[in-house]
């Protein structure tokens, strides 16, 4: 992605600037000025250098504080209350297209029988051993109750195009858990676990994997409790190479690392369930995927989107997940993959399924929403992009459109709240704000964010949203505890 940056500006757009930052200065009165101060003093405690931008103002849109409003800031995790707040207007049409994983048994040359996995976007498909509902063993059973002898398994999901990472996310965060693949057959949170547990001083530590990843085990277990384990894994590669320490008295580790194709990954996972069950698979393990083309993308592809053609009958088919439970999740955890994955259901439900068409739609409700196009920029769903862009005035806009929005509350509630759960839990904690602060977090490459409702002592609710961004040196929690002091002063005076 190619990115410009123009020296000027039209005379037009300075005038509108200029009267924006005018009736900005005006709507913070002489009432809020010493707060403004106080609030600016608190931010400048944050590490040197970092860029803030803030904005607070009542339901009914009076600005009350402003730093930088019209600035654009790198918003990582604050992206997911767009891409909720979208899925959530889209819920009763992705509600209509929502499918299950489903299976079937595809017959080749000589008689011999694939099994044919179909993803449809299923953020919760698993496969543990204590799965209850959404599992891959379901599957499995039917295909052992239907046949003894299967050739190939293949893993299909070109439900979606073959978008396995978005531009601008960095290449490192490939083999971690926050960057595993995208893909429209997810499983397991298409994440590998490892499990380490510390030996003698000076041996190795026991390694405890499914066996889809080759380890190459570096570790050295040392005295103490302390770990020290990095890993390391090429792109498109089965092997993770574990080097660094482990205390002996450290408790066992779980570890967990990215798929790069996660359609793959839930094919073999079939496999060795099949086994379990006493099937016989004696061909190969493979993915079947849809690649991306000019198809896909509304601003190069001639006229709307190509019908889908109709899927072959499955043998079996899981339900259909229930998309606002799994909203809850993506904003009180901060899921990425389901984030990206719910992105790509919205832009299924009337589209391709690409990123492309994801952001069409945001285009779309962002303007019935009434935010400028300057406000916000999004290459993905999750906030991993780098190239991800929102102004606090954008960021408010937001929560202030949704909360006149039916679905509100339901959507308020899928927040984290402040000292109580989520990634909130243990901020805010002992303050006025702790259990009266609703906020989504963000927390990406020297940028943080935070932006949401809070309640003040006097009993207002006000809509927040605070940026940090050029963040020095890795003293991000510096800036994070600036910002919350920032907010508390503004709760206890308003």
């Amino acid at each position: 992605m190619n990115m410009t940056i123009k020296s000027f500006a039209p005379a037009t757009v300075l005038a509108s600037a200029l009267a924006l930052s005018l009736a900005t200065a005006q709507a913070q009165t002489t009432t809020t000025a010493p707060l403004l101060a106080t609030v600016e003093h608190t931010l400048a405690t944050g590490p040197e250098g970092t860029r803030y931008g803030l904005l607070v103002t009542t339901l009914d849109g009076e600005v009350l504080l402003s730093i930088a409003p019209d600035q654009r800031f790198i918003p990582a995790s604050n992206t997911k209350m767009f891409t909720t707040a979208i899925a959530y207007a889209e819920l009763p049409l992705l509600q209509q297209t929502a499918k299950g994983t489903g299976v079937r048994l595809e017959t080749g040359t000589g008689g011999a029988i694939d099994v044919i996995l179909h993803g449809r976007g299923d953020a919760v498909l698993s496969s543990a051993d204590d799965c209850k509902t959404d599992c891959l063993q379901t599957l499995a059973d039917a295909v052992a109750a239907k046949t003894r002898h299967v050739r190939n398994i293949v893993g299909d999901d070109s439900w979606f195009p073959d978008e396995r990472w978005s531009p601008g996310m960095s290449w490192n965060n490939i083999q971690s858990r926050y960057g595993t693949g995208i893909s429209a057959l997810t499983l397991d949170d298409n994440e590998l676990v490892v499990r380490l547990a510390p030996g003698a001083p000076g041996a190795a530590p026991a390694v405890q994997t499914s066996g889809y990843y080759s380890i190459e085990n570096h570790v050295t277990t040392v005295a103490g409790k302390e770990d020290k384990v990095s890993a390391d894994r090429m792109p498109n590669s089965r092997v993770l190479r574990l080097t660094g320490t482990i205390g002996a008295e450290a408790a066992p580790m779980t570890l967990r690392y990215g798929i790069d194709d996660p359609a793959h990954y839930a094919a073999w996972r079939m496999g060795e369930l099949l086994r379990a069950r006493g099937v016989k698979v004696d061909g190969d393990i493979a993915a079947r995927h849809r690649p991306l083309t000019a198809a896909d993308d509304p601003k190069t592809r001639d006229g709307a989107p190509a019908a889908w053609p109709a899927e072959p009958a499955m043998l079996a088919e899981l339900p259909a997940p229930s998309l606002a439970e799994n909203m809850i999740r993506i904003n009180k955890e901060s899921q990425n993959l389901h984030t990206e994955l719910m992105l790509r259901r919205v832009s299924r439900a009337s589209g391709s399924g690409s990123i492309a068409d994801g952001q069409a739609v945001m285009r779309k409700v962002m303007g019935e929403a009434g935010l400028p196009a300057t406000g916000y920029f999004f290459a993905d769903g999750s906030g991993m992009s780098s190239y991800n862009r929102i102004s606090p005035r954008g960021a408010v806009g937001l929560l202030s459109w949704i909360s006149r929005q039916p679905w509100a509350m339901a959507w308020r509630e899928t927040l984290p709240i402040a000292g109580r759960d989520g990634t909130l839990q243990n901020r805010f904690k002992g303050t006025i704000l702790e259990g009266k602060l609703f906020a989504k977090t963000g927390s990406l490459n020297a940028s943080r964010a935070l932006s949401g409702y809070l309640t003040t002592r006097s009993g207002k609710t006000l809509i927040f949203s605070v940026l940090a961004n050029d963040i020095p040196d890795e003293r991000d929690s510096q800036a994070t505890a600036a910002v919350d002091r920032a907010l508390v002063a503004i709760a206890e005076a308003l």
